[in-house]
């Protein structure tokens, strides 16, 4: 199926692996350019020498960017946008705050999980959608998680921080919906990634145990998903967060 994203311009925040990378990798077989973030420069840029190897002709390129505060999520949309010559395409994406409990979580952990996953949307959104509407065409897509609809137990900083960053988008798809630009976050649920190897001690087979589907889920499944919600054909599609889990979220709605 043609997307219809050929010389579309893609910004993917933290894509030096996992999720975020499988979604910079399955937009730029479509044919987007597409600028990626991380923090580590060199493991970035090996994450671009692989993509543009993949997709001969599709220049990626690496910005050195910590989207864990305001002002690096911004600017990183904003160096996208120059290095791209703009950004049709945002995929918003942050790694986890450490894991903890009530009790266990002080009050001052609370601040920099809320930039690190809530904030940091904010600010790529601010940076990126504008001149979206000004062209009458974008797509924001963001990479939450399942814990939004149902909270993982000892990722209390999480749970709270990308529950109000799904509050902001769905108010975000409301207000510019009208103006050609949809808004939508998927919620992945275990997926076999560094992050749940790093939280599972590396046992995916256990943290597969309760998946309905019986396995943790692949990462370029997650990312062709991601593709397709910036896709023509998608165009009538705002407003929603998506479970991606293997029906790991029980809930009827």
């Amino acid at each position: 199926m043609d997307l219809g994203l050929s010389g579309r311009r893609a910004a993917v925040a933290a894509a030096g692996g996992g999720l975020g990378f499988a979604a910079a990798r399955a937009l730029a077989a479509e044919g987007v350019q597409v600028a990626i973030c991380g923090r580590d420069r060199d493991r970035l840029e090996a994450a671009a020498g692989r993509l543009n190897e993949e997709a001969p002709g599709q220049a990626v390129h690496p910005v050195v960017a910590d989207v864990g505060t305001p002002e690096g999520a911004a600017g990183f949309v904003h160096e996208a946008a120059r290095a791209l010559g703009g950004v049709d395409i945002l995929v918003t994406n942050a790694g986890g705050p450490p894991p903890g409990d009530f009790d266990s979580t002080p009050v001052d952990a609370y601040g920099p999980a809320l930039d690190l996953n809530l904030m940091s949307v904010v600010a790529m959104c601010k940076a990126a959608v504008p001149a979206m509407r000004e062209r009458r065409w974008g797509r924001v897509v963001a990479i939450t998680s399942i814990t939004v609809r149902q909270p993982i137990p000892r990722l209390i900083l999480s749970n709270t921080a990308r529950a109000g960053a799904t509050g902001f988008l769905k108010t975000l798809a409301l207000e510019v919906a009208a103006d050609g630009v949809t808004v939508n976050s998927l919620l992945p649920g275990s997926h076999a990634t560094e992050r749940l190897r790093a939280l599972s001690g590396g046992d995916l087979e256990g943290a597969a145990a309760e998946i309905p589907a019986g396995r943790v889920g692949d990462p370029g499944d997650f990312g062709a998903l991601v593709a397709f919600l910036c896709s023509r054909q998608a165009g009538f599609v705002t407003g929603s967060a998506i479970p991606v889990d293997g029906g790991e979220y029980r809930g009827l709605l």
